[in-house]
């Protein structure tokens, strides 16, 4: 006979207040309840005291969003953003910005020591720069809402699929904020405007890139007016009616080439709208320039840069060492990172195919490069960590390692297998706000025999 599900309790909205310890990783006010529950409150901050009210209640926590900040923090500040609380991009305003880098630090820390049992020898100073205006990239949600007034475009809503109407975003390049109103009028007046799910917005050095998903075919009025705005708006427009291997430009038809430079490597770096490229520009300029300043790079260096994307660090390392090699797991941008070598005329430099994640990769299938050893190596891998090539540290032999992260608990975790089991000291770390206003924690840390 199948158990019936005990019946969940209906939650007690009654408004009750709470004193806020701390900040969570993703930036909710933590405190305990009279019975003794950790409670996580939307928009709280540690030594405040709020009146929350619950929405979600678990076994052991709770989760609230604040109605009223009753004994507030000496770093609460006004939130810059209209929209602030509604929109899910920015979860920080409220904080100020030196306390927000405070906040990540202490978050880096803690995961050091709770996950990987290891603490750096000393703290890099903190990678910063400006708080408003620094996105270069962007994917928006756009829907039709007859409901809402017609069109809407923006960032997802916080804890929701919903999108938040968006008129400006003072996160976003202004020149991008400026052009949100324009956008949303110009896909309203597209014939499919309720199968127009997603605009990705990317500034190169050199121009504005859109790409528009659309689920049904568009008519010649509609290409039309989509050129128009592009036109008026120096704009390169692509479409996308199926996968990326669909995207497609509208206009200009033949559009130049996007690129970043690295004017203290004299480097310039292409890519495709669709491409991963760091959302904020100045942060990683400085970043690169600190990461190969931390490998302390010589021309005799043989230097192996794995999860490389299309170049980003390895071609300003190729200005530095005897040799670098370079491992993505996505083809394609290993192609493009071939043809930023030709651009750069670097003959000291490689790039292959790898599956980084892979535990049974082998030398043979990815270029021979593991079966080689290394100076020096970087890496910049995505949140989930880089498990699978730490086990191999010791094999590849290198006498300096710089990680590059944006997930502090993945991070941790490899630092614990660096320190614990391969005997490398942690000789520094320290935060990059990638991201002002936001909970993500991105950071840097440097492994030395």
């Amino acid at each position: 006979m199948a158990r019936r599900s005990r019946p969940r309790k209906k939650l007690d909205l009654t408004p009750r207040e709470i004193s806020i310890d701390s900040l969570a990783h993703d930036g909710r006010g933590v405190g305990r309840g009279e019975d003794g529950k950790v409670v996580f409150v939307d928009f709280a901050l540690p030594g405040e005291r709020v009146m929350y009210v619950p929405v979600m209640n678990r076994k052991s926590y709770l989760f609230g969003t604040t109605l009223e900040v009753l004994e507030p923090s000496e770093h609460r500040i006004e939130p810059k953003c209209p929209v602030f609380g509604q929109c899910g991009g920015c979860v920080l305003q409220h904080l100020e910005t030196h306390m927000q880098i405070q906040y990540k630090q202490q978050a880096l820390l803690e995961n050091f020591k709770k996950i990987g049992n290891v603490q750096p020898e000393s703290l890099l100073e903190p990678m910063v720069g400006a708080h408003w205006g620094y996105r270069r990239r962007a994917r928006l949600g756009a829907k039709f809402v007859p409901k809402k007034g017609g069109m809407i475009v923006g960032f997802r809503e916080r804890n929701s699929s919903y999108i938040q109407p968006t008129e400006q975003c003072e996160v976003l390049y202004p020149e991008v904020s400026a052009l949100l109103p324009i956008l949303r009028a110009t896909l309203e007046q597209v014939s499919c405007n309720d199968k127009l799910p997603q605009v990705e917005i990317s500034v190169a050095d050199n121009a504005t890139v859109m790409v528009l998903r659309h689920l049904e075919p568009l008519l010649q009025q509609d290409l039309e007016i989509l050129t128009q705005f592009a036109k008026q708006h120096d704009v390169q427009l692509f479409l996308q009616p199926g996968n990326l291997k669909s995207v497609h430009p509208l206009y200009p038809a033949a559009p130049e080439a996007l690129y970043y430079d690295f004017p203290a490597f004299d480097i310039r770096v292409e890519f495709l709208p669709t491409d991963f490229i760091q959302v904020n520009g100045s942060i990683n300029e400085q970043l690169v320039v600190r990461a190969v300043e931390l490998l302390d790079v010589q021309d005799s260096d043989r230097v192996l840069d794995l999860f490389c994307g299309v170049g980003n660090f390895t071609l300003p390392l190729a200005r530095r060492a005897g040799q670098v090699i370079g491992v993505e797991g996505d083809q394609a941008l290993v192609n493009r990172a071939h043809h930023n070598r030709e651009l750069n005329k670097l003959e000291n430099v490689d790039f292959h195919f790898g599956d980084l994640f892979k535990e049974d990769m082998t030398s043979e299938s990815h270029g021979g490069w593991l079966d080689q050893t290394f100076d020096k190596i970087l890496l910049d891998p995505p949140r989930s960590g880089a498990a699978e090539m730490i086990k191999r540290i010791p094999q590849l032999n290198p006498s300096k390692v710089v990680y590059v992260s944006c997930g502090p608990a993945t991070l941790a975790r490899d630092a614990g297998v660096m320190v614990n089991e391969h005997g490398y000291r942690m000789t520094q770390a320290g935060v990059i706000d990638m991201f002002p206003h936001t909970a993500h924690v991105e950071s840097i840390a440097v492994f030395e025999k």
